[in-house]
């Protein structure tokens, strides 16, 4: 079983995900996509302070270069608060299932932005996996408001249009990270820069907006809390630690591979929870999506 820790690592974090945006869903539905977004990254910051000083003896990285500091900063602004403010807002627009579908295509607008600003070529068998991907999408896609308790078919292209803005703005912001991560710098402490930089901004716009006081009411609805901190500590601090246990046991291709299957480990939870019909054509396209960033990962 040692030997595989990674791949463990890596299931574990796709079941994190998978979490994440059911209990975000379900807290957005009681205290808005917005309160959500901002609480879990308020709570997300203290765990992470916490397991960076066990790890590195300090809190926070304070030596952090300036360069670096702004890199990060912006992927943790353009990720957290723009691309994930997105992304839970199309939970309540069209469920989770079909936003983490949407979500795929991350690297498939990685593999676009490294290509255009890093000069990274793309080969044939990387191009053939992108329009696999989006193909699978698509067709998903394309098959509409498929009934049961989906969302009423107004919201449906306004939640399929943020949700892919917020694959955007995760590719965006990944890409920011990979400046920031130059030279070999932690995963860890990255990940605590980018968070704390996003949740200060959200605490700035929300004293900008008036909104901050109804941020912070939504700690007082219980339910919602725990859902949130639940999301919290599985997403932006374990889930985190999880993706980084799998990539430094278990090859790349693997490890990205098995963390992908969040779409997949979906299909019964919005069936059973949200009760979502889930046809043969839905299922068809998420296999075929994932094969696409399967080869994507693999090539």
């Amino acid at each position: 079983m040692s030997g595989m820790i990674g791949e463990v690592a890596a299931l574990l974090t796709a079941f994190c995900w998978s979490f994440n945006s059911v209990v975000f869903t379900l807290a957005g539905r009681r205290v808005g996509s917005v309160t959500v977004n901002a609480l879990r990254l308020w709570i997300a910051v203290p765990a992470l302070l916490l397991v960076h000083g066990l790890l590195f003896g300090t809190p926070f990285p304070f030596a952090i270069e300036p360069a670096r500091l702004l890199w990060l900063g912006a992927s943790g602004v353009v990720g957290f608060v723009v691309g994930d403010a997105m992304l839970f807002e199309s939970f309540l627009l069209i469920g989770p299932r079909l936003a983490m579908l949407l979500a795929l295509l991350v690297p498939v607008f990685g593999a676009a932005l490294a290509w255009v600003f890093l000069g990274e070529t793309l080969q044939p068998l990387e191009i053939a996996a992108i329009l696999l991907t989006i193909g699978g999408i698509a067709w998903v896609v394309a098959e509409g408001n498929a009934g049961g308790a989906a969302p009423p078919a107004r919201h449906y292209g306004r939640g399929i249009w943020l949700a892919i803005g917020g694959a955007v703005g995760q590719a965006v912001g990944l890409l920011f990270s990979r400046q920031g991560l130059a030279g070999g710098y932690s995963a860890i402490s990255a990940t605590l820069v980018r968070v704390s930089v996003a949740a200060v901004v959200l605490a700035l716009a929300g004293l900008a907006r008036g909104t901050l006081r109804r941020h912070l009411a939504g700690l007082k609805d219980r339910k919602a809390l725990l859902e949130i901190s639940a999301g919290a500590l599985t997403g932006p601090a374990l889930g985190v630690i999880l993706s980084l246990v799998a990539i430094a046991h278990a090859s790349i291709g693997v490890a990205s591979t098995l963390m992908s299957l969040t779409p997949v480990l979906l299909l019964p939870v919005s069936h059973f929870l949200f009760r979502e019909r889930i046809s043969p054509r839905a299922i068809a396209g998420t296999m075929a999506a994932l094969m696409g960033v399967v080869l994507l990962f693999l090539t």
